[in-house]
């Protein structure tokens, strides 16, 4: 049975199956963070640049779900997701942005090229998140550095982020941008949290 379930399902890795005999397939911890981690990372889209809607992955099951939509005028002015097999203070998966010349649509695999990171409050919780840009699109894979995009992004970036929740009267605070190499850190250090409580976070399903 599980033999038939590989061939249909065409899955990267193995399945397994929990006491219900259900296979299992999940985008945060089925697909690799990337051979070339933390330089370039696959990154898991949950919300289209452009969105008003904050879409995010059920970590239950792996399917995407709308958390709510934006109470502020404000849309996502990035692609925003997570990097699978890492693992954040927030209980979440590290958050990225992934700048790219197109919306790309929910639940694709982007491969990421990372040039920096947005250190960021959320309420009491630290909430970093990784920005990259997608490596497949010529517009933008040239980039190597936070200091070579337009002077506005980072501004546009700042503003939304401390403005998306302001009508929920919720506090977030964009502390500051850090370079390529503080990006890396935060990217093994989210990996190396995952390898810690994989066990757990997959028992739990």
């Amino acid at each position: 049975m599980i033999y038939f379930l590989n061939l249909i399902l065409n899955f990267e890795y193995p399945i397994t199956v929990n006491h219900m005999m259900k296979p299992f397939a999940h985008p945060w911890h089925t697909i690799e963070t990337g051979k070339d981690a933390p330089s370039s990372v696959k990154s898991i889209i949950e919300i289209p640049k452009g969105s008003k809607g904050k879409y995010e992955m059920d970590k239950d099951t792996g399917l995407l779900r709308l958390d709510r939509v934006l109470f502020s005028s404000v849309h996502y002015p990035a692609n925003y997701g997570f990097i699978p097999r890492t693992y954040c203070d927030d209980h979440d998966p590290l958050d990225i942005l992934v700048i790219c010349s197109i919306d790309v649509f929910p639940m694709c695999i982007v491969e990421a090229k990372v040039i920096g990171a947005m250190e960021m409050i959320d309420g009491d919780e630290r909430d970093d998140k990784i920005i990259a840009v997608a490596g497949n699109d010529m517009s933008v894979n040239y980039i190597n550095d936070l200091s070579e995009l337009p002077p506005h992004t980072l501004v546009e970036l700042k503003r939304f982020f401390e403005d998306y929740k302001m009508l929920e009267h919720k506090n977030v605070i964009v502390e500051q941008f850090l370079n390529r190499e503080k990006a890396y850190e935060i990217i093994l250090e989210s990996m190396k949290l995952y390898q810690m409580e994989k066990e757990r976070l997959i028992r739990n399903l």
